[in-house]
């Protein structure tokens, strides 16, 4: 796996995470209460990672960081879509739109 691929895979894995995380919450399998503040240091921290991916672009001859230019948009555009208490299905499409980008990127990314 080359660094591009590696990287890719982290930024999908992390979005992976956060939006279990998300779901576990809603569908009330988890309890956030006391610490919600893990979905909000999770979405950070897949933005950064999904920037850090994108700029594989500059330092790899990968082309999969152009996948990623939507994906990042809707994240970017996520806190604009409603709070899950007043939004909760609108927050959930915007959260979803990613996913088919991550899954793209990380086909382009992965070596053949």
């Amino acid at each position: 796996m080359n660094g591009a691929a590696g990287v890719v895979a982290l930024a999908f894995g992390l979005y992976a995470a956060n939006a279990a995380f998300g779901a576990s919450v809603r569908t009330g399998l988890i309890n956030s209460q006391g610490f919600h503040w893990i979905h909000h240091a999770l979405y950070v921290a897949t933005l950064s990672l999904g920037l850090v991916a994108l700029s594989s672009l500059w330092w790899s001859s990968s082309t999969a960081g152009w996948f990623l230019i939507p994906a990042l948009v809707a994240l970017v555009a996520l806190p604009y879509a409603g709070s899950p208490r007043r939004h909760p299905y609108r927050h959930i499409w915007a959260a979803l739109v990613p996913l088919p980008f991550y899954i793209l990127s990380l086909i382009v990314a992965l070596p053949t």
